[in-house]
């Protein structure tokens, strides 16, 4: 599968999930948004490494670009390469120079190690095609769910969230445009899925 290239475009306070924020990761010349929600313990650590500020004391994520060097170890591409129930899944990508090997980890955790790294962090087409949110122009437009398998589609319908399912379908379109215009990403998030899951039955 071909991979498609993203990267970090925003990071912001959940406004309706306590202690959790929303990382919007952007297709690398294209117009389309992923958001992901994230723990606030990830986000610092992302935020950190972004803003180039030096902790007193090294957070798990230096420890482990630490460790890894230590070692020759290099990370070289993060893949965002599945999305079941609503949880994207991730791999590091990872080189002694002489073999590869692939390591399992939390999307919140491998951005955070590919910021450190400064490593490409990656997806694939069928995510960002049930999972994104495109932009045109300068408006925000819901990116209609074109999932290849019915298996694609349910991963993302399942995780509705509740407090959107009394509303009408028109009504959903109209509070994701404000959402998007809000720039409230997570919000927009949750609504995309509820769509999706009128959508898939």
């Amino acid at each position: 599968m071909k991979k498609i290239k993203l990267d970090i475009v925003g990071l912001s306070y959940s406004q309706t999930q306590s202690g959790a924020y929303a990382l919007v990761l952007g297709e690398v010349g294209g117009r389309r948004r992923l958001p992901i929600i994230i723990g606030s313990f990830e986000a610092q650590a992302i935020a950190i490494e972004i803003e180039k500020m030096t902790p007193s004391r090294p957070l798990t994520h230096d420890l482990f670009k630490s460790f890894a060097e230590a070692y020759n170890i290099m990370v070289q591409e993060v893949i965002i390469y599945n999305l079941v129930d609503g949880i994207f899944y991730s791999k590091l990508i990872c080189s002694d120079g002489k073999k590869v090997m692939e390591i399992d980890a939390r999307t919140s955790d491998a951005i955070a190690i590919a910021v450190r790294f400064e490593c490409p962090i990656y997806t694939y087409e069928f995510i960002l095609s049930s999972a994104g949110i495109v932009i045109e122009g300068n408006d925000f437009v819901y990116l209609e769910n074109i999932a290849e398998t019915p298996e694609e589609i349910s991963s993302v319908s399942s995780t509705a969230s509740s407090g959107f399912g009394a509303l009408s379908t028109e009504e959903l379109k109209a509070k994701l445009q404000e959402a998007l215009a809000e720039e409230s990403y997570e919000k927009a998030a949750k609504i995309r899925d509820e769509l999706n899951k009128r959508k898939a039955s």
